[in-house]
């Protein structure tokens, strides 16, 4: 059996390459069989794989789960649904974030209120009294994936502030100069005290921890991979599926 592998961010460094084919006996194979076998033949990847996220088919796995002949794998560090009347945007996108443009998206004659929240490439970090320089971001996605977890967000929020109207996660990837927007979570209501100010701020935590993108700082000091610390559990496979 052929298994397409995904690789992201430090894996791939490591690996040397995004994407391979991993060839298996056709018998029965789980995902920790697959990461074994995968670790086998590429042992760089062994210390990565051994706290690596894993995908099957664009959604949260786990190692007991059967992989099948064809399915698509996809291994990367921890990351930093339903219909509506109302609008919603999300999307993964190379070009520059309109902030007009995708707050004019969201709102209807309905919007009282609109709460933003756009992250931005920071040139100076302090980090225990020491300044950290910044010089750009390099960002990275697995994109299908991502657009999905995108959609859970947002049914998260609904569930959670069912006043909310339209909704807007947008991601760039890239290479990011300092000062550019490079994420933006949106949520437009009747009125203020509607949810809008809360849903932002869940927005972008949920975003942090769910969906697969991560970022290279490039340094005068050097280059590194940013990762983040959130495990994804099998409630955050179920909230997708309802």
């Amino acid at each position: 059996m052929n298994i397409k592998i995904l690789l992201f961010a430090t894996l791939k460094d490591k690996a040397g390459t995004e994407r391979l084919t991993l060839t298996l006996p056709a018998t029965e194979h789980t995902l920790a069989d697959v990461k074994q076998a995968l670790g086998a033949e590429h042992e760089g990847l062994v210390e990565s794989l051994g706290t690596a996220v894993a995908a099957i088919n664009q959604e949260f796995a786990f190692p007991h789960e059967l992989v099948h002949d064809g399915d698509e794998v996809a291994f990367f560090p921890p990351v930093s649904g339903g219909e509506t009347q109302w609008p919603e945007v999300y999307r993964v996108e190379s070009g520059v974030i309109d902030l007009n443009e995708l707050t004019s998206a969201i709102t209807t004659p309905a919007t009282g209120a609109v709460c933003l929240f756009s992250g931005y490439v920071r040139g100076e970090t302090n980090a225990e009294g020491k300044l950290i320089r910044t010089t750009r971001l390099d960002y990275e996605a697995y994109e299908p994936m991502a657009v999905a977890k995108m959609r859970q967000v947002t049914a998260e929020i609904r569930e959670r502030w069912p006043l909310v109207q339209g909704i807007a996660i947008v991601q760039r990837v890239g290479t990011l100069q300092v000062g550019e927007p490079t994420v933006l979570i949106a949520c437009a209501g009747g009125h203020r005290d509607q949810g809008c100010f809360e849903a932002a701020r869940y927005g972008i935590d949920r975003l942090k921890e769910i969906v697969p993108v991560w970022k290279k700082e490039i340094s005068p000091d050097g280059d590194r991979w940013v990762e983040g610390h959130y495990t994804p559990t099998a409630q955050d496979k179920q909230d997708e599926q309802g």
